[in-house]
């Protein structure tokens, strides 16, 4: 089964091939980054009308890069939710459109299950049942998964994510868009310690995650009247830090809750080099293993949506019905369920 992924979201628009048997054929990518630059944020307008423009080319890319005609494509996977409604509706548009204009069947699939699952694209794929840490955007989650739908939430923030936390604080120091990244380059070259920031929730008793009071406590800082900007690198080695030893804290409390002793790491902060030690050397000295998305499948992407989609097919979910254009823009992944066949 060949299967064609959409990915509009946010601010990355991503078009990919998944082949059920021969595995990952073409993934193409277009980021926004410097579209919304100047403005320190995406910009929802700006966004979808950027889709619009890339979309048609990217399925052309990945088709051709994919060695395919339209013809040969059994099903379209596309992004239903979470995400920005109109960008949202661009994708999901473009993918009902497609797909009845060849009459295969179209999947509206969670974004965050596109994260949740990436990393069984790896050489080295992770195996049910695993804890899953997912860090993307706008969310940071544990959830306890023992098959494709079928997900437990175990804990999640109740504030900022971590990335919102990573990108505000970014804001804050007066780094570039995105955020994030860059802090984390900067927090590369500085020591933890000489500054101290609180770990939220770290004793909390639960799963959860806050990370709107350590954003507010680097403001305190870069507000006091003691502050020496030249020692950025160093506040931004603390925040690091402190948002990583919560996240490893709380998934190791997972494994320990759940009895389980694998981690899969998901979404735009699993890409964090430091987060990746962290977690790396707690779970080798406790005998469990973590995985990890490729490092370009840890953004937003469109082989994670082709993947999600051939995954939930295969199993026997049904993309049928009229067709129409699906989106949720706030979708709890808990909601989902497994596939199931139809019985006559």
């Amino acid at each position: 089964m060949k299967v064609l992924g959409i990915e509009s979201s946010c601010d990355e628009t991503g078009v990919a091939v998944y082949d059920t048997e021969a595995g990952l054929l073409a993934h193409c990518l277009h980021s926004q980054i410097d579209l919304h630059a100047a403005y320190g944020g995406v910009v929802p307008e700006l966004a979808s009308r950027d889709h619009i423009r890339r979309l048609p080319v990217l399925l052309k890319q990945a088709l051709a890069a994919a060695g395919l005609e339209a013809r040969d494509l059994d099903a379209v996977a596309y992004t239903a939710g979470p995400g920005l409604a109109g960008a949202l509706l661009v994708g999901a548009s473009v993918a009902e459109s497609f797909a009845l204009a060849r009459g295969i069947p179209a999947l509206p699939v969670h974004h965050l299950e596109g994260h949740l699952l990436s990393p069984l694209l790896s050489a080295d794929p992770p195996r049910f049942p695993f804890v899953a840490l997912l860090v993307s955007g706008g969310h940071t989650q544990l959830m306890r998964v023992r098959g494709v739908g079928d997900y437990a939430l175990l804990g999640e923030s109740v504030d900022d994510a971590a990335g919102e936390a990573f990108d505000k604080t970014a804001k804050l120091l007066g780094l570039g868009y995105p955020g994030g990244p860059q802090l984390a380059q900067l927090a590369a070259r500085g020591v933890a310690g000489r500054f101290r920031l609180p770990r939220p929730m770290l004793h909390s008793g639960d799963l959860d995650f806050s990370f709107s009071g350590l954003k507010t406590a680097v403001l305190n800082v870069v507000s006091g009247s003691d502050w020496e900007p030249a020692r950025m690198a160093d506040l931004a080695a603390e925040f690091q830090q402190a948002v990583v030893e919560v996240l490893c804290a709380k998934a190791l409390a997972a494994l320990k809750k759940t009895g389980l002793r694998t981690l899969v790491v998901a979404g735009g902060v699993g890409a964090n080099l430091h987060l990746r030690a962290v977690l790396d050397a707690a779970l080798q000295k406790r005998g469990g293993r973590v995985h990890y998305p490729e490092p370009a499948l840890c953004t937003d992407n469109g082989a994670m949506i082709a993947f999600a989609g051939a995954m939930r097919l295969a199993a026997g979910d049904e993309a049928g019905g009229e067709p129409a254009v699906r989106i949720r823009p706030r979708w709890p992944l808990a909601e989902l369920r497994p596939p199931q066949r139809a019985t006559a």
